[in-house]
């Protein structure tokens, strides 16, 4: 059995990790209690006790907790925004290529993936790596959200008024400078900053990406059918990436876009949409599952060196 240690175990990602954890069938979950979570010494002993630990917190937290692990054989997973550009930490999307799968492996110090970011980074990061679109090229990214990502506060906030405000969809990050952006960014091959417009919607989990663009502003041009089944193909080893036929509608809800269709799962849809002129690729996923918590359990697992399903 391994020892495993959630630090931030009582806030939103900490208690869906606990929760997979629970049912994993390989780990022991070292635990403090609610009423000692401020405890720094025991802290410091479960940090180092713990062969992986999982840090649920703010991000000056996460890198303050950081400086408090000073067993080397302790593997820690992140999950916060603090070191998903830092090139010292691996960042774990190992579905993005072979290397990076060694990569997660082989970890000490891992950064778990953002929600957006997963799935923007899905569809980009092969594109950009064959050379199918080029990284200087501008780009919109439009997503759309349950409110669990937004944490306790926000969960609060949706789930215990009665406000006409909170109803209808509402865009946010509107100085375009969503923290996702730079792991976007760096994770995907982007060199251009892109247009990202996140929007947090009445319902709790959930989660989609769409990245729109036109066939003459690709390197290599390809129709949409052409374009699912490159990513049929890039993905084909990957367990929880999904890709679909172009145009595909069993997804689709009245002709729409299911966004609550991955919930309570880790996998990733990848759909393709357009025309002869345009392309619309759609990410989708559980903000809470592939998108933090879930990911999280599949990387611990890589990287223990066990089936990467086990707790899913």
């Amino acid at each position: 059995m391994f020892k495993v240690y959630v630090d931030g175990q009582h806030g939103t990602t900490g208690l869906l990790v606990n929760e997979r954890l629970e049912n994993h069938s390989q780990v022991q979950i070292l635990t403090i209690p609610y009423n000692k979570r401020h405890d720094k010494d025991l802290r410091i002993q479960l940090l180092n006790e713990a062969e992986i630990v999982f840090l649920c917190l703010p991000d000056d937290a996460a890198k303050e907790a950081v400086g408090l692990i000073t067993n080397p054989n302790t593997k820690i997973i992140d999950a916060s925004t603090a070191h998903r550009t830092n090139s010292i930490w691996t960042y774990g999307f190992s579905e993005l290529s072979y290397e990076h799968k060694m990569a997660v492996k082989h970890a000490k110090r891992l950064s778990n993936p953002g929600c957006h970011a997963t799935a923007a980074i899905a569809a980009l990061y092969p594109l950009i790596e064959e050379g199918i679109i080029n990284s200087e090229l501008q780009l919109s990214l439009f997503s759309i959200t349950g409110y669990s990502g937004g944490g306790k506060k926000m969960i609060h906030t949706y789930e215990h008024t009665d406000s006409i405000d909170y109803k209808a969809p509402r865009q946010y990050a509107l100085s375009l400078n969503h923290k996702h952006v730079p792991e976007i960014m760096k994770q995907s091959g982007l060199t251009k900053k892109p247009l990202f417009m996140p929007v947090v919607a009445d319902f709790a989990r959930g989660l989609t990406v769409s990245i729109p663009f036109a066939i003459e502003q690709m390197d290599i041009k390809m129709t949409k059918e052409e374009i699912a089944k490159f990513y049929k193909n890039y993905y084909k080893e990957s367990h929880y990436i999904r890709v679909h036929k172009a145009d595909c509608i069993e997804s689709l809800v009245d002709n729409c876009t299911n966004i609550q269709g991955n919930n309570n799962t880790n996998y990733l849809d990848i759909y393709v949409y357009g025309n002869d002129e345009q392309i619309q690729i759609i990410s989708k996923i559980d903000n809470l599952g592939k998108g933090a918590s879930g990911a999280a359990i599949q990387n611990m697992n890589i990287m223990l060196g066990i089936d990467e399903t086990i707790g899913l």
